[in-house]
This record gives C-alpha cells, structure tokens and sequence, in this order.
C-alpha cells in the first residue's frame, strides 16, 4: 500500500473501493425491471402490429360486412342515403358470373355529395391494397396519397380512386351493374 504525500492516505485503497463501488452498483439491474421492460416493449410491437393489420384488412373486412346490400340479377344495386349521413366510407363487393370480386366504396364527402369509387386506381391496382378513410382522406393502401373526398368522381386518373357512376333516386343510392362491371378491369390478376 502507498500512501499519497499530498493527502497522507492510502491511494490504492480508496481507488480499490471506489472501483468496486462502481462495479456493483452497475451490477444491481434487477432481473425482473428488464424482464418487465423487455415483455412492455413486445406488448407495445404487438398492439401497433395488430392496430396496422386490422387497418389495412379494413376494406375487406367492411365489404364481407356490408354485402348483403348487393342484389346481383337486378341491373342495378341500390342503397339507402340515409346508410351514409356519418360520412365514413361503406365497403361493398360485387361477384361477377365469371368470380370477379369487384371492389368498391360509398361515401358522403364533407361537401354533403355522396359519391363513389372503385376500391382501386389506374396505378396502384395491381397490389390489391385498395384504400382506407382517414378523417376527410381516402388514402391509398399501397402508396399512401390522400385523397380529400370532396375529389372522389371528381379528379379520375392517377393514383385518384377510380370514379364509378352513381344517381340518387329519392331516398335511393343506385348505382347500374354494367357500371360495376366497368371496373372489373381492376381486379383480374
């Protein structure tokens, strides 16, 4: 042992102590704190991985749901208006004789016009992604361009959603199968 001249201590002693100090202290992380933190993360990767998923089945999801509308046969399908007063986009699927399933949306944009669209553009088609509502945007699946609804059969072309033919009759959304028709183009692979 040495004893500093300046201070009249054993220097090695106290830089012993010091180290070791340091050394348990960095050794004290408890085994449950990091389990914990590390199954916290995992929940949290989960519930963002699960909320991503859910979203981008939305359509899909929204069309199976909402099928029962459709009346395959009658040269037309129709609507009720008042199914579409909350402004969020209804999903609906036609089946072609052939097994097409053809893709499409409702919405009543924040102007008050309800309008419609196929569930697929001119460019992103080929993914089969489709589009989802965010607030007054419809945004597309594949490449994420927002689209503001007061737009939807307005602007055609693009990544826009592909415009589709709608009349209003009374209380009555209705829309001509051979419109439908016309967009099966976006969902033959």
């Amino acid at each position: 042992m040495s004893i500093d001249k300046n201070e009249n201590r054993p220097t090695e002693n106290i830089q012993a102590k010091k180290k070791a100090l340091i050394l348990k202290q960095s050794r004290k992380w408890p085994m449950p704190v990091i389990i914990g933190t590390v199954l916290a993360a995992l929940g949290a990767a989960g519930l963002f991985w699960g909320g991503f998923t859910q979203k981008q089945n939305q359509p899909a999801l929204a069309a199976a749901a909402t099928a029962s509308f459709v009346q395959p046969g009658a040269g037309s399908v129709s609507y009720p208006v008042a199914s579409f007063a909350d402004g969020k986009a209804n999903f609906f699927s036609y089946t072609t004789e052939d097994k097409a399933n053809v893709q499409y949306f409702i919405i009543k944009s924040s102007d008050g016009v309800i309008r419609a669209a196929f569930n697929a553009c001119d460019v992103c088609w080929q993914a089969g992604k489709g589009y989802t509502q965010s607030g007054d945007y419809m945004v597309c699946g594949n490449c994420g361009r927002r689209f503001l609804s007061t737009q939807i059969n307005e602007v055609q072309g693009g990544c826009n959603p592909a415009p589709l033919k709608r009349t209003i009759a009374g209380d009555r959304v209705i829309i001509a199968v051979p419109d439908i028709l016309e967009g099966k183009k976006y969902f033959m692979l």
